[in-house]
């Protein structure tokens, strides 16, 4: 498996470099059969590497030990089907992972690109080759993750036993694809550039790519919160570490980008910023990979560090400055055919929205960056905490909301006063009853909940009015039943309505978010067996302990008995492994979730009388809520991807014209036919 999957990553990367220069020569000498040759090597490169991904787990399955990255990052003990989790458990395979993403990606979006492009899908492909080229050439040069021991151990060291867990089947592959999904608009709108003609051609693959993109960081990161919750033992989801930041942060520029283009499509405008939005959000996905590979700051999830950040480091900065350069050099063709009439219109509550989530994005970034900057020019590392970030990125969070919840209600091009208060009388009405009654009822006293439960609330009626208003006209106008008239509103205008399914998925996360960090209990205690505790309204009852050894960890179980206010709920199992290897204890939370609180207990050091150990008990309000935005994310995603149906028209063949790019149906599209 090893010489195969060597040859293979070679003649991936042959492929890639070949791929990017015929797209270039082509695009630039209008030469039609180069360009086609150009994006075949695209298709091919994938084919390659999909054979080195089937080999690399063809070793984890055959327990090829002398391929050293198979030795390192499994072994006789570890289950089967963590075979995949192996694979992307370290730096050469997660390598692979992302060539193999970034090459199916890149093959995906040049055949669903419209041929009529031209030039501008010519040299996209050239930037997603030279882009999989880098990424090959690290791989094969450095990080080879088919390299060959002199001996093969008869047996491995293992997987990292915090990634025995059921979120890593998803959450790494979802963060890494998505952080290089980006590479695909940025290369629509670098294509754009090149080409010199930045129309509104790209926007279109641009949306849907960045759609993607988009969410498959959201569910990434929700997973990944998950797995913090369920596996690292300190009752959270999420604490700003550098890691899950990496991914925060293009993600905010995502969002942005995405609203943007909207604006660009209906009104002309924001082209300079959707250019510039794509160039961030791909420079901050590259420099999540750094971050990720280099290892630079510490994090819950070093294990993934390598010895090549400055390889990484390198590509940021010629990323950065290759397409911020361009960037300026085409700036005169990036004027807008509109302007900003008014700074009460829709399009300046985009604006606002795009400068609160890159403020957001930044001030992530110098909380990430600041150890660094710390120790080159103190040589102390000053760590900046949670508290930073919440107390600075809190209100922006809020006031980003606020806007989510008032932008839909503005017209386009401009309004009155009057006509604001006119949209924003009911809604804020209906908000101030809600939150006032929710007040009284849950006796909230903290300004803070309550400016956030107003503001969640303010979004949540803003868009169920809109869809009960929308619904009623609907029935009125056709007769059909009120679900009918509903589903016939959402297929009306699915990327506007399937935004507003993500809105109420962002108020879940927010209530979630608000009820857990200011009213969460939490309880540190030991216990012996028959013995028990409280925590809030549950009483937890530790009846026995059951012990597992295996070949490469010890594994035990605490029964738990759970009763709430006297009465017996349910039984639980809180878990932990000791892994002598790793020298680590790996922890798995018993949980007890429902749409009030959570029910979260901790297991672990575990006496030398094997009876009595120490537990942290937890009661979480709301947490539920951030699990079940999850889905609705996803649907909001799907309903603005859906393509919409077009009506058959008739299919007139015409001449191709002599050079490429001169107009629709020239000499490339007849090439790529």
């Amino acid at each position: 498996m090893a010489e195969l999957g060597t040859a293979t990553i070679t003649m991936a990367l042959a492929l890639a470099a070949y791929g990017a220069v015929a797209s270039f020569a082509g695009a630039k000498g209008r030469y039609a059969a180069l360009v086609l040759s150009g994006q075949r090597a695209n298709y091919m490169a994938t084919l390659a590497l999909g054979v080195a991904v089937l080999a690399l787990v063809a070793a984890f399955l055959s327990n090829d030990f002398g391929i050293r990255y198979v030795a390192e990052h499994s072994n006789l003990a570890m289950p089967r089907i963590y075979t995949w989790v192996a694979f992307y458990a370290g730096n050469e395979g997660s390598l692979l992972f992302v060539a193999f993403a970034l090459s199916g990606m890149a093959a995906l979006s040049m055949a669903m690109t419209p041929r009529r492009t031209g030039t501008q899908r010519a040299y996209a492909n050239g930037v997603l080759m030279l882009l999989l080229t880098f990424f090959v050439g690290v791989m094969l040069l450095l990080a080879n993750p088919f390299t060959q021991l002199a001996t093969a151990p008869a047996d491995g060291i293992g997987i990292n036993p915090l990634l025995t867990h059921p979120g890593m089947f998803m959450h790494p592959p979802l963060l890494m694809t998505g952080l290089i999904a980006i590479s695909v608009p940025f290369a629509l709108g670098m294509g754009g550039l090149l080409s010199g003609r930045i129309d509104d051609e790209w926007v279109d693959g641009a949306r849907v790519w960045g759609l993607v993109a988009w969410a498959l960081l959201a569910a990434g990161l929700l997973l990944g919160a998950w797995w913090a919750y369920t596996i690292l033992g300190w009752g959270g989801y999420w604490a700003w570490d550098p890691v899950e930041n990496a991914a925060f942060m293009p993600w905010l520029a995502l969002t942005a980008f995405i609203h943007s283009i909207m604006v660009q499509k209906r009104r002309g405008m924001f082209r300079m910023w959707n250019i510039a939005l794509i160039n961030i959000a791909f420079t901050l996905g590259a420099f999540g990979i750094f971050i990720n590979r280099g290892g630079p700051v510490p994090s819950v999830h070093s294990f993934g560090a390598s010895s090549l950040g400055w390889v990484f480091l390198i590509f940021l900065g010629v990323v950065a400055l290759a397409s911020f350069g361009l960037f300026f050099y085409r700036l005169a063709v990036l004027k807008s055919t509109h302007s900003l009439e008014s700074t009460l219109s829709r399009e300046a509550a985009f604006l606002v929205n795009n400068l609160l989530l890159l403020g957001i994005a930044f001030t992530t970034l110098w909380g990430v960056v600041f150890p660094l900057i710390s120790e080159l020019t103190t040589g102390r590392i000053i760590t900046v905490g949670e508290p930073f970030f919440d107390q600075v990125n809190g209100p922006m969070m809020l006031a980003l909301i606020f806007m989510m919840g008032v932008g839909p209600l503005l017209p386009w091009r401009t309004a009155t006063w009057a006509t604001v208060r006119r949209a924003l009388v009911v809604p804020v009405a209906i908000t101030l009853a809600i939150t006032a009654a929710v007040a009284l009822l849950l006796e909230i006293r903290i300004a803070a909940v309550l400016v956030g439960t107003a503001v969640s609330t303010l979004v949540a009626v803003s868009v169920l009015r809109e869809w009960v208003r929308g619904t009623i006209a609907r029935h009125r106008s056709t007769g059909a039943a009120y679900p009918l008239a509903f589903a016939a509103l959402i297929a009306s205008n699915r990327p506007r309505y399937g935004g507003y399914v993500v809105h109420l998925a962002i108020v879940m996360l927010a209530f979630g978010i608000i009820g857990s960090s200011f009213y969460g209990t939490t309880r540190d205690i030991f216990m012996r067996v028959g013995e028990s505790a409280t925590v809030g309204a549950y009483t937890v009852e530790f009846a026995a302990v059951e012990t597992t050894i295996f070949a490469d960890r010890t594994e035990r179980q605490a029964v738990l008995n759970i009763s709430r206010n006297g009465e017996p709920l349910t039984t639980m199992r809180a878990w932990n492994g000791v892994y002598p290897s790793f020298q680590m204890v790996s922890t798995r939370a018993a949980i007890r979730s429902t749409p009030v609180d959570d029910l979260y207990v901790i297991f672990s050091e575990v006496q030398p009388d094997g009876q009595t150990a120490a537990f942290r008990l937890l009661v979480n309000p709301m947490v539920w809520w951030i699990w079940f935005a999850g889905p609705f994310v996803i649907l909001g995603t799907v309903i603005a991807l859906w393509p919409t149906r077009r009506r058959a028209v008739a299919h007139v063949e015409l001449p191709d014209p002599p050079k490429l790019g001169e107009q629709a149906g020239g000499a490339l599209a007849k090439g790529a036919s």
